[in-house]
């Protein structure tokens, strides 16, 4: 053996998985179907589609936890430790783009808080407020 090179040991991984594409495309029954496939236990979705995450309860048993406006990062990451205390295997975030374009997302507080100069004193306090939310999730 190699002083490079070690053995290959397997080791638990958790999965982050996104799926991107336009209204319509599948990305809710695609997930689902995944997270049914991992077979990792319970599956939680934060549904911030107006409930349309519960269309596809004939596909899979999951819980719900729907979020709706304001969409505020304190939110998301309010549902994603509950989901992690609850001990769900799989959550599935439906959808994480409202956390940034919507009401209460990262834009408006972005908007709100910069007056004249957005750029230094808006995104001086949405970065952490956003890397809090990218860190729970990971």
């Amino acid at each position: 053996m190699s002083e490079i090179f070690q053995r290959a040991q397997r080791y638990k991984a958790k999965l982050k998985l996104a799926f991107c594409g336009p209204s319509g495309s599948g990305k809710t029954y695609s997930a689902l179907l995944v997270a049914k496939g991992m077979n990792c236990g319970r599956i939680a979705m934060i549904d911030t589609e107006n409930r349309s995450g519960e269309l596809y309860a004939d596909l899979a048993e999951y819980d719900v936890a729907p979020i709706g406006p304001p969409f505020s990062v304190e939110k998301y990451i309010g549902a994603i430790k509950a989901a992690e205390a609850a001990g769900y295997g799989v959550l599935i975030i439906d959808s994480l783009s409202h956390a940034w374009a919507k009401e209460g997302g990262i834009l408006d507080e972005v908007d709100k808080r910069g007056g004249k100069n957005a750029f230094t004193s808006g995104w001086r306090e949405a970065t952490p407020m956003h890397n809090r939310l990218i860190d729970t999730i990971l």
